[in-house]
Formats: C-alpha cells, structure tokens, sequence
C-alpha cells in the first residue's frame, strides 16, 4: 500500500497490517501484535516473554480489552508495559481533543506511518458478527483513512478476521457508541467506547532471545509469583483473589462472575503466550526441560477456561455455581503451583 498525498487520503506505506492471532488471547493482544511486526518485532518473543499473576480489586472493566496496570508513582498505567515488562514497549490512550475535527490525530498518526488501535462496538461494524444485535467493547488495527470516498481502512484479526474498508459513519458509530448495557453480552458492554485510541510505541529493538536472556525473565517473574507483596500479586495475591471470589459467589454477588471472565481472559492470553513461547524456546534449544515448563504455564491458561465459562453460565445463579468455581479455583491454584514449580527449576540453570 502507498502513501496518497492528498489532503483528505491518509495510508500507511507498505503492506497491509499483518493478522496476528492464538485462540486464547483476546483483541488487546492481537492489535499489540499487529503492531510489533510492523516494529519488526517478533509478537510472541515480546508478548509472551512476561508471566505474572495481578488483580486489582474494583478495577476490572467489561471491556474484551481489558488488563490490569499497576499505576506507576505518577498515577498513569501503562498497558504497554504490563503486557510486556521487560521489553521497551509503551502505550498511552488518547480521544480527540477537538469534537469538530475528531480525525485529526489519526491523520497525523497515519501520516507519520504509524498505526492506530481504536476501541470500538462490535454492534456497529459491519464485519463483525454481532453486528446490529450485540454491544460489545473491542479493539481494531486503522490502517487508513479516505475521507473523499468515506471510508476507513480497518484490520482485525479476530475470528471471523477482517482487512479493508468500512464506511465512516459506520466506524463513526462503533468508535463513539455508549456501548450500552445488553442482556446478550453481560461481560463486554456497559462500558462507554468514547472515541479512545491507543498509541504504541517500542522504543528499543529487542534484543536477540538467548538462554542467558530468557533465565534472566524467567528469575524475575518467578520472585513475582513466590514473594508476597501488599499488592495481589503472586500465588498469595490469586489465594486473595480465589477466596474474595468464592465469598461474593457465597453471599450472590452476580457482580463477582460479570468481573471474572475479562479479568480471566488477561491472565489466560498472558498465560498461554508464556507457555507457548517456553515450548518454543525449549524445542529451538533442545531443551526438554524448558518445553515441559512450557506446558505446564499452558496448563494454567487452559485451567482459566474452565472457571470463566463457569462463572459465565453460573451469571444467574451465583449461590448456585459457588461448588463449581470453588472446584476450578482449586484446579486453577494447582495448575499455577506446578508451572511455577517447573518455570522456578529450569530458570535456576538457564
């Protein structure tokens, strides 16, 4: 694709956005990835490279997209920098500054040849398939901009995966929608798109993965998982998180189970990028321990599976579904004691 210097055709140069995808992550982690190979980066070196367990009481949105970010001293979160902690990779949201002229920094985004993550209602665009029947919060790659044919380039890589033109009043009405409450979809509505946008940025290549490198991430991490803090975070911070879980299910608390499956799916996706990234190392390397820890961090994010989708049926009748979510929690907590067990030993020798 080439640059159209005219005043009202804004498109990134060179080839369209690549389609980044794994069948656990969710569209946060697949625009970020669409981005980091345009970067030149490797997606799952720098994605998958980080593992760690965070909840942040009373933040969890019902947004697809949403991830927990520990503010730093200034108060600003960095989803960025939660996703991939030990890579230079930084974001910050954005919403037009001026109502009468909301294309403004996705023209000058586009002009500088950089790409643009936008929040969005999937009721509103037409490729998606719940549109004009279900509100839900989610996240798509633009591309380009041709405001003389009313069209707006989009990419997203999630199922059924999408690469080309929308109408702007269309995108206009995904992008600025109240995403309003719908019966249909409990976990990702209910929560105002507000034209925001994502800038991404990586700020340094990353370095070359070697065994010396990944032990180095492997070590912190692991001090993550196995050191309390008054944050919860590590296996103390999910037996915070479980127990606070199965009480609110205890006392009917809906609230508990529309919270546990975005939150869930952060730590799934990050999960099962990990343990795929271990898998891969190891087989490179020839290293049958590294691969088998990589399983096992696989393990935790297919454990996720069964306490999100039981705290999605169980929505109505939280008292209800309390054995069950005690029972995956319980497996879910297991899975997380193997893998950090397994990640712990080969990281000693790498």
């Amino acid at each position: 694709m080439t640059v159209d210097m005219t005043s009202r055709t804004y498109m990134i140069t060179g080839p369209e956005p690549e389609w980044w995808y794994r069948d656990l992550i969710s569209c946060l982690q697949s625009t970020f990835g669409s981005l980091l190979i345009r970067e030149g980066a490797d997606p799952l070196a720098v994605l998958g490279a980080g593992w760690q367990f965070l909840h942040l009481p009373g933040d969890v949105r019902s947004e697809e997209f949403y991830y927990p970010c520990a503010p730093d001293e200034s108060g600003a979160a960095d989803l960025g920098a939660a996703l991939a902690p030990h890579h230079q990779l930084r974001s910050r949201w954005w919403q037009p500054a001026d109502e009468n002229d909301v294309w403004r920094e996705v023209r000058e985004t586009l002009a500088g040849n950089r790409l643009v993550i936008a929040a969005v209602d999937n009721y509103h665009l037409p490729f998606r398939p719940a549109y004009g029947d279900v509100h839900a919060a989610h996240l798509v790659v633009i591309y380009g901009l041709d405001e003389t044919r009313g069209v707006v380039y989009v990419a997203d890589a999630m199922p059924p995966a999408f690469r080309g033109a929308v109408p702007i009043e269309e995108f206009l009405r995904s992008w600025g929608s109240a995403n309003p409450n719908d019966v249909q979809d409990a976990f990702f509505s209910d929560a105002r798109i507000g034209r925001r946008c994502l800038d991404v940025r990586l700020d340094a290549p990353p370095a070359p993965l070697t065994p010396e490198l990944l032990g180095g991430y492997l070590r912190t991490d692991n001090e993550g998982f196995t050191t309390a803090t008054s944050s919860r975070t590590g296996l103390t911070g999910y037996d915070e998180f479980a127990a606070e879980l199965l009480d609110r299910c205890r006392a009917g608390d809906a609230g508990a189970l529309r919270e546990l499956y975005p939150f869930g799916w952060g730590m799934q996706a990050q999960a099962s990028l990990h343990g795929e990234l271990l898998r891969r190392c190891g087989r490179q390397w020839d290293d049958p321990a590294l691969a088998g820890a990589g399983r096992a961090v696989e393990a935790v994010a297919h454990a996720w599976t069964g306490l999100r989708f039981t705290g999605a049926h169980g929505l109505d009748d939280p008292r209800a579904a309390s054995p069950d979510i005690a029972h995956h929690t319980t497996v879910l907590r297991g899975a997380y004691a193997r893998a950090v067990d397994a990640v712990g030993a080969v990281a000693a020798r790498l």
